[in-house]
């Protein structure tokens, strides 16, 4: 049983109303601007809504496609610039998208498994982060679903068209129509063996028993051909206006030049693998299909529980594959949210292997559901990007608090920090501050960085020093590594050398403590706050200009 067209509006609804009450019971709605919101995405729909100009200039163009800032500068334009429009955007988007993976689990399995998929994954800690930022990783996923449901529809101009919205989204999107085209191209090139048909299901109607399709059609060609041409109509036209075709050259060496290396890749590649079965409670759901998997189907009047079909299925892994090798090979920052369209596709297919096998399968649902909820607030024991869950935040809420004190106390001083603090100081709009401060900007505040602003530190008053990586305070790996267990150093070695292999490939570098940064700085630390691992601090290095607080005049620090 499917959803009716009178039904599909309100499904819609209910999913764009729980997604707006859950963020902001968590007051998530109008928290400013958050690491790459800040440093790129805010401020080119800002240059969009300003000067309608496509190519941002307030900073330096990465060639992102413009369809995501540019339906957020319409939203401002329509309601008013305030995070509170930005955020209730994105989760507009991110309903859009959830409905999308509803529709393509609904045609590929049944309403059951298409409810329980999409609360899954709505609940997945990676996407429910991603769900109210104005980033365009999630709208080009959800974009892809619609695109997969499409091609399972055997809608070519569809197929199309939603493709070539999800490349306008971002360029990345383009692997799932070139990986599908492979497909075809290797299912003509195949032998044929049997034929099973696809039930239930227009796309490819008569199908071989690996999934091709009997009678590939050039529609279907053209079809996942065609997204392209928009991708490269905007390359284009950012060349013709930049010079540059896929963004700046630092842009293009670190996510493309610098990330070509076999050694690199294995490792990207067995990243990659974990972010889609097993990073963020994932593996919860791996392992219960994987047990499930040993059950023989269960049977619902003597008639067996249904499958999703093999070619469907077939279609779902080469998507999934293709991703995870493209974004092993590719991007710089092997970030969890780049594999959005593709770890959805892994919740679609548990969720049906436990619909098919275990009696009891609602319940497994609720443990994996739970399991995502608890992902939300509980921090790996081991490095993680603070976008992935509710750390960021902790994150944005430590910034408030320290930039806040940072103006009040010390308006005219110059301040030593990094990215993406540094724009947070320097861009009001960003809503960190009230006006700009004056910023002396390292990239890190890692030891050899911190050193080096030692030597100029009459250039800057105060230092405002923050934690750039989460790092556990007990990290499992490295606790086990360094045991003093390891009689024959075997584990020692091998951690050493990960440490080495991720600052090379992955531009690890671990932050000063606070007190060692102030110290070497000759400061002292005039505030300091932590949360979860995430750690602020102000250090007061020269003498500098405050706001006396009783009578809220200038004075010089240090003066009668």
């Amino acid at each position: 049983m499917h959803s009716s067209s009178q039904q599909r509006p309100f499904i819609f609804a209910v999913i764009f109303v729980l997604i707006f009450l859950l963020h902001a019971a968590l007051s998530l709605l109008q928290l400013p601007y958050f690491w790459d919101e800040a440093g790129y995405y805010v401020p080119a729909a800002r240059d969009i809504l300003l000067t309608g100009s496509l190519i941002p200039h307030t900073t330096v163009s990465n060639a992102h496609p413009p369809l995501v800032m540019a339906w957020v500068a319409l939203w401002w334009k329509l309601v008013g610039y305030a995070p509170l429009v930005t955020r209730s955007a994105m989760v507009v988007v991110a309903a859009f998208s959830l409905f999308g993976l509803f529709r393509l689990a609904e045609r590929a399995a049944n309403t059951d498994v298409a409810i329980a998929s999409t609360l899954c994954a709505a609940l997945y800690p990676v996407f429910f982060a991603q769900s109210s930022l104005a980033q365009v990783d999630l709208a080009a996923a959800g974009l892809t679903f619609w695109g997969l449901f499409a091609y399972l529809e055997d809608r070519p101009l569809a197929v199309a068209a939603w493709f070539s919205l999800a490349g306008l989204t971002k360029e990345t999107a383009i692997i799932a129509p070139l990986a599908l085209l492979c497909w075809e191209v290797l299912c003509v090139i195949l032998p044929r063996v049997g034929v099973a048909r696809a039930a239930g299901t227009k796309v490819h109607a008569g199908t071989a028993a690996i999934g091709c399709p009997v009678e590939p059609r050039s529609t279907r060609f053209l079809a996942l051909l065609i997204p392209l041409l928009p991708l490269a109509f905007w390359y284009a036209y950012h060349y013709s206006r930049t010079g540059y075709v896929f963004g700046n050259p630092e842009f293009f060496r670190y996510n493309v030049a610098a990330t070509l290396s076999p050694l690199r890749f294995l490792l990207a590649l067995g990243l990659r693998l974990w972010q889609t079965f097993g990073y963020m409670h994932l593996w919860v759901l791996t392992l219960l299909m994987l047990m499930a998997m040993l059950l023989p189907p269960l049977k619902d009047e003597r008639i067996q529980r249904q499958r999703i079909v093999i070619p469907v299925q077939a279609v779902f892994v080469v998507v999934i594959a293709a991703y995870v090798i493209v974004m092993a090979l590719i991007g710089g920052a092997v970030l969890a949210r780049y594999m959005l369209p593709a770890v959805p596709l892994v919740i679609i297919l548990a969720v049906s292997t436990l619909q098919r096998r275990l009696r009891h399968w609602r319940v497994a649902i609720a443990v994996i559901a739970m399991a995502f909820v608890a992902g939300w607030y509980w921090n790996p024991p081991y490095g993680f990007s603070p976008e992935d869950n509710l750390a960021y935040r902790d994150y944005v809420i430590l910034h408030q608090n320290a930039e806040g004190f940072l103006e009040a106390r010390y308006p005219m001083a110059h301040v030593l920090t990094a990215w993406p603090a540094s724009d947070e100081l320097t861009r009001p709009w960003l809503g960190y501050v009230t006006r700009p401060v004056q910023v002396v900007r390292i990239e890190d505040f890692s030891p050899e960085q911190v050193m080096s602003a030692a030597d100029f530190r009459e250039h800057y008053e105060v230092a405002l020093l923050f934690s750039t990586k989460y790092e556990p305070e007990h990290p499992l790996l490295e606790r086990w590594m360094m045991s003093s267990g390891d009689k024959k150093g075997w584990r020692r070695e091998a951690f050493l050398r990960w440490q080495d292999w991720k600052r090379r490939f992955f531009g690890y570098h671990r932050d000063l403590p606070p007190k060692v940064a102030a110290q070497i700085l000759g400061g002292k630390i005039v505030f300091s706050e932590e949360r979860k691992g995430q750690w602020v601090a102000v250090v007061e290095v020269n003498k500098a200009e405050i706001l006396d607080a009783n009578d809220r005049t200038l004075v010089r620090e240090g003066s009668p």
